[in-house]
């Protein structure tokens, strides 16, 4: 099942690439309204403060209040809970920056200078100065590396995210998707039980750390004394705590995480005694 994430640059002509690979494989593109409403979903937030923040939009107070950790993990699983259903297109949302490591994904950019960008923004929304159509573009630019940054410290025009790097002020709408629609059906990018396992452990991880930092709080999942890592569904917990019903009701709580097959503790129990007079 085909799976492509790709960057939302404005006046790209990205919009058209992935309307016509949808065309041409079958594919569900994902809109940033679905993304927004399940991540505010997760994080207990209204969508407007979700969709500003994405966006760029936020004031200092929302960005103040907002815990950028926690909605950077939240917005990860909601990408690697689409991407497990395949057959999709996602644009945005650091998904090329996400799913990167799976082999099975296409991660795309597509790009153009700034004056073929300009040039398509004028004219898609009747435009005539050209000064004004470039501080739209360079704020939306500004604005989304700039959350990149917060949510997952990329660079998003770094070339190392992608499989591939159209521009379309040279390369045509419909050429880009001749190229990308030739990637999906090449033996490189086919889903194989190997790339949908590290896909599906990329999701049970998140999943894992969820559920830790829902009962311990955020500095236990991964960021302090006990850590997991998953593979082919197996949790393996390392760390060290003195607490030991804690330690025993975290490998409980690993047994009730979707997907998990079996959970190997290596948490070290730290026993205090008191020093001798």
């Amino acid at each position: 099942m085909a799976v492509i994430a790709m960057t939302r640059e404005m006046a790209t002509l990205g919009k058209d690439v992935s309307a016509g690979l949808a065309d041409r494989l079958g594919l569900s593109i994902v809109h940033h309204e679905l993304v927004e409403h399940d991540i505010a979903l997760r994080a207990g937030m209204r969508e407007s403060e979700v969709h500003r923040f994405l966006e760029g939009e936020a004031s200092l107070l929302q960005r103040w209040k907002i815990d950028r950790k926690r909605l950077s993990r939240y917005t990860a699983h909601e990408i690697l809970e689409i991407a497990v259903k395949g057959n999709v297109l996602i644009r945005g949302w650091g998904a090329t920056f996400l799913l990167r490591h799976v082999p099975h994904v296409i991660c795309v950019r597509i790009c153009a200078p700034m004056p073929f960008r300009e040039r398509v923004l004028m004219q898609r929304l009747g435009m005539e100065n050209e000064a004004v159509a470039r501080a739209e573009i360079e704020a939306n630019d500004a604005a989304h590396n700039s959350t990149m940054q917060k949510l997952f410290g990329i660079d998003w025009t770094d070339p190392w995210l992608y499989a591939i790097v159209l521009n379309t002020a040279c390369v045509p709408v419909p050429d880009c998707v001749e190229h990308i629609v030739r990637m999906a059906e090449s033996p490189s990018f086919q889903e194989t039980p190997q790339s949908r396992t590290a896909l599906v452990d990329a999701l049970i991880l998140s999943r894992v750390r969820a559920t830790l930092e829902q009962r311990f709080g955020s500095t236990i999942a991964g960021v302090g004394s006990i850590d997991a890592k998953v593979a082919a569904g197996k949790v393996t917990l390392t760390g060290a705590s003195s607490d030991e019903r804690m330690i025993a009701e975290i490998v409980r709580l690993m047994h009730s995480v979707e997907g998990v097959v079996a959970v190997e503790s290596k948490i070290i129990h730290l026993s205090f005694r008191p020093a001798d007079a």
